[in-house]
């Protein structure tokens, strides 16, 4: 064994050639590829990129997963690349790396291509503890009124179909969702599509609300009654191609809408968490909320749930720092005639008593200006987290 062909990952030592196939396997006795294939269109991709990267860490990049012999690998080398994938990713994507090291090697022994106890040891690693936040953002009201304000005055096919687009993606759809449905997956009577999902192979019914009705039938005067998918790219002369419209498609084109409309940051997914985080808001319970995003369990759900973040502005809100520039605006602001609220909804949290005096404003975490009041009775100061409707 040359020491040229030596691979160290964290201090363990291995001849890297001796990983890689030395000839092609039939993709139906590959393990990687058997793996990959039992995943739908959207997750075999991901994963696939999972198994490149590992592979490429065990070869140092001298090959990728098809060129890799899974059924050679041990606890040394599974090891090795839990500590690797430690290093370089987050808790939640390094765990979805082992997942699919792990299905790969099960896809090995199932394929007898290692024995047993091979396989026992070498899946026997740890997922990786620590719990990272949530990519992407929420889409506020303004944003989102802008694209629907976008896509209505488009009045050509393209505004047609981006703002039916805009529809299916405020309902919480996944982008490999909406490029799965059919014209009969959709209902007007009933208000309805219903989904195919992509994770588990089970469908779930999602509905529409009224203006979501009105685009999709809008974008169906463009795109004809025969049966198909329902929704086609368009060419850039906005013309129709009949074919099913890809997830990336969707992407692409929901980033040319947000450019056009000075909307920017944001991705198709972002919908989904603004879908999930405002019925939570509203208090719908988070089992039907979880029904209608397709989660498999109420605990994914949960990850999207933004109101503890929103009760920990709100404690942060109520901190007062004493600082001499805060205390010498007041002085200014008392000077002027101030309003007393009678009967206000807010009360002195001091003394309870409801006659309070505006006393200016102030700037929340929220980035918003709320108004600051005074309390004739006992002269406490405070500002109420939430912005006031003055009666």
């Amino acid at each position: 064994m040359s020491d040229d062909n030596l691979r160290s990952i964290n201090g363990n030592y291995f001849n890297s050639e001796s990983l890689m196939l030395t000839q092609p396997l039939p993709l139906f006795l590959h393990p990687a590829e058997v793996y990959l294939r039992s995943l739908s269109e959207g997750s075999r991709r991901t994963m696939r990129q999972a198994l490149n990267k590992i592979a490429g860490l065990l070869t140092d990049n001298a090959c990728d997963a098809i060129g890799l012999d899974w059924s050679k690998l041990r606890y040394q080398h599974t090891s090795a690349i839990r500590s690797m994938l430690m290093e370089k990713y987050s808790p939640a994507m390094a765990n979805k790396m082992i997942a699919a090291l792990r299905r790969t090697l099960k896809e090995a022994w199932r394929l007898e291509l290692m024995n047993r106890e091979d396989y026992a040891r070498a899946v026997d690693i740890p997922s990786v503890r620590g719990k990272s936040l949530l990519k992407g953002r929420a889409l506020n009201d303004k944003e989102i009124s802008i694209l629907w304000e976008h896509c209505l005055k488009d009045n050509s096919n393209l505004g047609a179909r981006d703002s039916a687009l805009l529809g299916v993606l405020t309902v919480g759809l996944r982008r490999s969702e909406i490029a799965n449905l059919d014209l009969e997956n959709f209902s007007s009577r009933s208000r309805s599509l219903i989904i195919l999902e992509t994770k588990g192979d089970t469908e779930r019914i999602v509905y529409l609300p009224s203006y979501g009705i009105t685009v999709i039938k809008d974008w169906l005067l463009v795109r004809g009654k025969e049966p198909g998918p329902l929704f086609y790219p368009l060419t850039k002369g906005h013309r129709i191609m009949y074919r099913r419209m890809s997830d990336q498609g969707i992407l692409r084109a929901l980033q040319r809408r947000g450019e056009s409309a000075g909307v920017h940051g944001f991705t198709p997914h972002d919908f989904r968490r603004t879908f999930i985080g405002n019925l939570l808001d509203a208090g719908a319970d988070i089992v039907t909320v979880s029904k209608l995003a397709g989660h498999a369990s109420p605990n994914t759900t949960s990850k999207y749930d933004r109101r503890g973040e929103d009760a920990k502005k709100r404690a942060i809100d109520l901190l007062k720092v004493p600082l001499k520039s805060n205390q010498s605006s007041e002085n200014t602001t008392t000077k002027k005639k101030k309003q007393v609220y009678k009967g206000s909804t807010y009360k002195c949290p001091n003394c309870k008593s409801k006659e309070l005096l505006t006393d200016g404003f102030e700037l929340l975490a929220d980035g918003q200006m709320h108004q600051r009041f005074r309390c004739k009775d006992c002269n406490y100061v405070f500002t109420p987290p939430l912005p006031i409707t003055k009666n």
